[in-house]
């Protein structure tokens, strides 16, 4: 896509995206970009008349089918625009694809994406530069849940978390997914949108640590998404550190080619591409010799408003089971699930950074 990033906000209910995209033009226009929004689809065709709570059937599937289309449409339409801009651009796209699956049972949705000529993985995997999904207040901040901004919205709390739920579900898998978490600060959820679509353009950003514990799981674990992941290093440049990852789930698979580099004390670059299963193969050829590939089973959920990655690792190390948080700064208290039992916190410990777990 070169100077042109396509980049999804989604979300559950009263999530913040309109604020949100309000904030992302401001801030990058004034950084010399071109921005386009393409309005949220549904949205439009609810407005013109479509009812998406039908018991009509056929109604639904073509309104459906329509919905997707169109979305499609626009996408392609507005990346031909982008195409003739002397700025590089930006495409922010008021929900994606994936976003129109949370709304029907699988089947249906295989049926439309058949028709329409495309599939699950090329929409979720291979269409966008990144999705960034703000996660609804109606988890983690109900004081600020409301229906009132939104004459389109008539759900309550509950049934905007199972949407919250079924929206994330949609897109787990995307090589290049961030959860935006609620924080106690409305601006500091914004400043983590403007922060995470910075590092997709490449831009500098200054090193933080995501807090992180060894832990021990002593109950149920609710609602989380599980992935195998195979992490290799690969040989780089002082100052630079490549990595190469392998996802797998429920019979996917994803390939992301990771390069961090260090251009301060304070600041790095990080960039990544999603590789074919074929080049995937032959980058392992550089695998780094004085480290080990190291294998782990993540299970990834949402706790009252706040996102967390469960790391149980395999190999090189086992009985190693590290809680990594996403996206909750410094001051803000960290709502332990009841499943877990912290150990020890690790926040900064260079021992449990995996670059150094893989050493031989």
């Amino acid at each position: 896509m070169g100077n042109i990033k396509r980049i999804v906000l989604t979300g559950g209910p009263c999530a913040g995206k309109t604020t949100a995209l309000i904030k992302v033009i401001e801030h990058f226009n004034g950084l010399g970009y071109q921005v386009f929004t393409i309005p949220e689809v549904p949205t439009m065709f609810s407005q013109a008349g479509m009812n998406y709570l039908t018991d009509n059937k056929g109604l639904f599937y073509e309104g459906e089918k329509a919905t997707l289309e169109i979305q499609l449409a626009l996408e392609d339409k507005f990346m031909k625009m982008a195409e003739q801009c002397v700025k590089p651009t930006i495409i922010i796209c008021d929900r994606g694809a994936m976003d129109i699956s949370a709304y029907m049972k699988p089947e249906m949705w295989e049926d439309i994406t058949a028709k329409v000529g495309t599939s699950t993985r090329e929409l979720r995997d291979e269409r966008y530069d990144a999705v960034l999904h703000l996660v609804s207040a109606a988890n983690g901040a109900e004081e600020f849940y409301t229906t009132s901004n939104n004459k389109e919205r008539k759900e309550g709390l509950e049934l905007a978390r199972e949407l919250d739920k079924k929206v994330i579900n949609a897109w787990t898998g995307a090589p290049h997914l961030r959860v935006i978490n609620n924080s106690e600060d409305f601006d500091k959820k914004l400043n983590r949108v403007l922060k995470e679509i910075s590092s997709i353009l490449e831009l500098p950003q200054t090193i933080e640590e995501e807090r992180k514990y060894i832990v021990e799981v002593t109950g149920e674990i609710a609602d989380f998404n599980e992935t195998d992941i195979t992490q290799t290093y690969l040989v780089a440049e002082p100052g630079c550190e490549v990595r190469l990852r392998k996802r797998e789930w429920a019979g996917n698979r994803v390939n992301v080619h990771t390069t961090k580099k260090r251009i301060s004390e304070t600041e790095m670059i990080e960039t990544e591409r999603q590789v074919s299963n074929n080049l995937y193969d032959s980058l392992l050829q550089q695998a780094d010799p004085y480290r080990r590939t190291i294998h782990k089973n993540r299970k990834s959920f949402i706790w009252q408003g706040q996102f967390f990655e469960l790391d149980t690792y395999l190999s090189p190390v086992d009985n190693l089971v590290i809680l990594e948080t996403k996206g909750i700064s410094r001051h803000e208290d960290i709502k332990f699930p009841p499943f877990l039992k912290v150990i020890e916190d690790i926040t900064g410990n260079t021992k449990y950074y995996n670059y150094n777990i893989a050493l031989k």
